[in-house]
């Protein structure tokens, strides 16, 4: 399991300047933790926490607010210099009744038969290799977590309520009755309200929790009782070690009292359940956690994403295709802003998360705090950084029909003769994302255009240019080439050429040059692209499409 102790931070007086200044969101979000302790008193550790509801599988939201937090937790060690202790606990509400019965799981009629029962007495319906459906969705949630490496601390409810460990917080729930009441039944219809309670009894009988109104309550005695749905019998039971749960506004409210949270995120569709656990969590006698609400990620028909439904990409999905530090600077962008998540958005993180480590080691030191790679490792980045990017693969994997990681290497290794071993590994990492995700995602919408008029003539010319270079040109001086041939047979007016002249080159000539010899609308530098697939192979490419052998009949 991942070590609870965060990563050691640089703590030089430049770098702690540099963060009170910077507008970077994780800063701006620590701020207001310091703020908090300002107002309220010095506290240690301070203790920041994120939720998961076990009822489906893990997916990256789940993953993306251990992520989203952990930058906080590194922005706040950092601007206070790591002299207050600091704790991640991940969440999980396993003792949550089974609603419903999530549509991607198997053994769905088991499934159904334990409704109503706590999740962590719901059978394993995956290989019963964990004694309980939430044992299993908690193991997949830290065997990723562990797999990035986040320093955290792992909590069950189930654990914390048949422990003890919120005893004294059941007690002062009891205590507060009829405030929380007052403060939950405006929210709800008049047939719930005739049956809310914030404690649900865990029925002695069948197991199950019990959504049922109190009939009569001792808070001495720190009981309460109620008629039991299924027979009739008036049943009286202590709040305490494990007997009831707390529904869910009160439990999330009653969880920040017992812990002490200081700091949680949520989604934008649980912004009116913290306003009234944060009443709640008042009314027990605490101060609420400074919270920060995120935007949901869509599926590809805008649909937020759903762990029961097991819509949009899943983290394994992601991991296939694309390294977990590229997942990384998803969360990290524009947390507040709401975006689709689908296959096409992994290419362009991968090759954003490279440009950014590329250019750390080159910015001053407030320019390295804005950058996401910074909050992504915690503060210390790595230095190497694949030397061919994840979309020239992919373009090489299109043109090669590679199947393994050799038949790219041929190409590469003709290009870059000599590779540090570092750079080689991930270069060879990033090969094996691009072949999985082309022949996956991207073979199957290739579609080539068989060129005609003006762009065949151009392809003519261009493979004439080609064959008078030398077999060692520059990417750059091909592209010289690739530019003139551009410039003859699609000029622009508008546009100024590479000596400050119109005209320049129509879009039209670089759209034609990769529907044609690429089979897509949009490409690499076209010049980067020969120097790499290599003079006579493109050559060969631009004779094939001439001849129509690339285009469908």
């Amino acid at each position: 399991m991942s070590s609870a102790r965060p990563p050691v931070l640089d703590l030089s007086p430049a770098l702690v300047a540099a963060a009170k200044e910077s507008k970077a969101w994780p800063f701006e979000e620590a701020r207001r933790i310091i703020a908090r302790l300002e107002t309220h008193g010095p506290k240690s550790p301070v203790l920041f926490e994120t939720g998961y509801g076990p009822s489906g599988l893990p997916h990256i939201g789940t993953f993306g607010e251990v992520a989203r937090t952990t930058m906080v937790r590194t922005a706040f060690r950092l601007l206070t210099e790591d002299r207050i202790e600091t704790r991640l606990l991940s969440f999980s509400d396993d003792m949550d009744g089974l609603r419903k019965v999530p549509s991607n799981v198997p053994n769905q009629e088991m499934m159904a038969a334990h409704l109503g029962m706590p999740l962590t007495r719901v059978p394993d319906p995956f290989s019963n290799e964990y004694p309980s459906f939430g044992a299993a969705n908690n193991a997949r949630l830290r065997a990723f977590l562990d797999s990035f490496g986040f320093a955290y601390e792992f909590a069950s409810a189930t654990d914390y309520y048949a422990s003890g460990r919120f005893d004294g917080a059941l007690r002062r729930m009891l205590e507060v009755y009829d405030e929380v009441m007052e403060i939950i039944l405006p929210t709800l219809g008049a047939e719930r309200q005739a049956t809310y309670s914030p404690f649900l009894p865990i029925s002695r009988k069948t197991g199950r929790v019990l959504q049922v109104p109190m009939i009569d309550r001792d808070v001495a005695a720190g009981t309460i009782t109620y008629v039991d749905p299924e027979d009739g019998e008036t049943v009286t039971t202590t709040v305490t070690g494990g007997a009831v749960k707390c529904q869910w506004k009160a439990d999330w409210a009653m969880r920040w009292y017992a812990l002490g949270v200081d700091y949680e995120m949520s989604g934008k569709d649980l912004i009116d359940s913290v306003k009234l656990s944060t009443r709640i969590c008042r009314a027990l006698g605490a101060e609420p956690p400074e919270c920060f609400t995120y935007e949901h990620f869509l599926d590809e028909n805008g649909e937020k994403i759903s762990k029961s439904k097991g819509n949009g990409l899943t983290i394994e999905q992601w991991l296939t295709y694309a390294s977990p530090e590229s997942l990384s600077l998803l969360m990290y962008n524009k947390p507040k802003t709401a975006k689709r998540l689908g296959f096409e958005v992994i290419p362009r993180h991968v090759d954003d998360y490279a440009g950014f480590i590329e250019a750390f080691s080159r910015q001053a030191t407030e320019q390295q705090l804005g950058n996401p790679a910074w909050h992504i490792h915690s503060g210390n980045p790595p230095q190497i950084v694949s030397p061919i990017s994840f979309a020239m693969l992919l373009n090489l994997v299109s043109v090669s029909d590679a199947t393994d990681k050799a038949v790219l290497w041929a190409y590469v290794s003709r290009y870059l003769p000599e590779i540090e071993p570092a750079a080689r590994e991930k270069l060879d990492a990033l090969a094996g994302f691009a072949i999985r995700y082309y022949n996956d995602v991207l073979k199957a919408h290739k579609h080539y255009i068989r060129p005609e008029g003006a762009l065949a003539e151009a392809l003519a010319a261009l493979d004439a240019a080609l064959a008078a270079l030398p077999a060692q040109s520059t990417a750059d001086e091909i592209q010289a080439v690739v530019f003139d041939v551009g410039r003859a047979f699609f000029p622009d007016p508008a546009k100024k050429g590479p000596d400050g002249n119109p005209p320049g080159v129509s879009l039209d000539w670089f759209r034609g040059l990769y529907q044609a010899l690429l089979g897509q609308d949009q490409g690499p530098r076209f010049g980067s692209f020969v120097a790499i697939y290599g003079i006579a192979e493109t050559r060969d490419r631009i004779a094939r499409a001439l001849a129509g052998t690339l285009a469908p009949a």
